[in-house]
C-alpha cells in the first residue's frame, strides 16, 4: 500500500523539480552560447548542470523543447509582464525586444525552424505552441488597451490580426538582422517598424479595416486637383 504524499511533501518535491529545470535551463542556456545549438549535447548539459542525463527529456522530451524553453524564458526576463508597472508603449516593447536580441542567445529561436517547418511531430508543436504564446502576449497587450463600450467579439478579432502582424514584423526583422547583421539595422528596423505602425495601433478599435485605412478615406474624400 503506497503512502499519501502530504501537502508539504508535495511542495518539496515540486521545488525539488522546479529547481531542476531552473538548473537545467541555466547550463543549457551556457552551453548553447560557448558551443551552440549542434555541439551542446544532454551530457554535456547533465555534467554542467549536476542533473542526471535521463532527467533532461523528462522535464522538456527533447533538445528542441529544451532550447525553446530557453529562449521562452530569455524573452520573458526581457518582456515578461512582470518587468512593466504599467502597460508599455510599442517603442518600449520593441526597445526592450532589441535588448534581448543583443544580449546573446536570441538566435536560437531559429536553429529549429527549418525542422518545425517540415515536421508534424513534437518539434512543430513545440514551435507553434512558443509562436502562440507570442501572439497571445500581443493580443494581451492590446486588450489592455482597449477601450469601453467597443464589442468584445470584433476587438478580440482585430486584436488577433494585429498580433499577428506585429509578430510576423518583428520576427522577420530579427530574422534578417542574424542572418545579415551587416546589411540590417535591427534598432533602425524597429525604429521604422513603431512609425509605420504605431497609429495603426491607435486606431484599431475606431472601425476602420485594412482595406480601407483611415489615410486612404482621407485622401478619397477630397477632390483631385487637375492638370492641363
Amino acid at each position: 500500500m503506497m503512502t499519501p504524499v502530504s501537502s508539504s511533501g508535495r511542495r518539496r518535491i515540486d521545488e525539488i523539480g522546479d529547481e531542476s529545470r531552473r538548473r537545467i535551463l541555466d547550463a543549457a542556456e551556457e552551453l548553447f552560447a560557448e558551443r551552440g545549438f549542434e555541439r551542446t549535447s544532454f551530457v554535456d548539459i547533465a555534467e554542467r548542470s549536476g542533473i542526471s542525463r535521463g532527467s533532461i527529456p523528462w522535464h522538456f522530451k527533447n533538445k528542441e523543447g529544451l532550447v525553446m524553453a530557453v529562449v521562452e524564458r530569455a524573452v520573458d526576463r526581457f518582456l515578461g509582464p512582470a518587468r512593466y508597472d504599467s502597460v508599455p508603449s510599442l517603442s518600449e516593447l520593441v526597445h526592450d525586444y532589441a535588448t534581448w536580441v543583443r544580449s546573446g542567445n536570441s538566435a536560437l529561436m531559429f536553429s529549429v525552424l527549418t525542422e518545425a517547418m517540415n515536421s508534424s511531430g513534437a518539434v512543430h508543436a513545440q514551435y507553434r505552441e512558443f509562436l502562440e504564446q507570442r501572439r497571445s502576449g500581443v493580443e494581451s497587450w492590446l486588450r489592455a488597451q482597449r477601450p469601453e463600450g467597443v464589442d468584445p467579439a470584433v476587438a478580440a478579432e482585430k486584436e488577433r490580426a494585429v498580433a499577428i502582424i506585429l509578430t510576423g514584423a518583428v520576427t522577420g526583422i530579427h530574422l534578417q538582422s542574424v542572418v545579415d547583421p551587416d546589411g540590417v539595422d535591427l534598432e533602425e528596423a524597429l525604429r521604422s517598424l513603431v512609425t509605420l505602425v504605431g497609429g495603426s495601433v491607435a486606431d484599431l478599435w475606431t472601425g476602420s479595416t485594412p482595406d480601407e485605412p483611415p489615410a486612404a478615406k482621407k485622401r478619397g474624400s477630397g477632390s483631385r486637383k487637375r492638370t492641363g
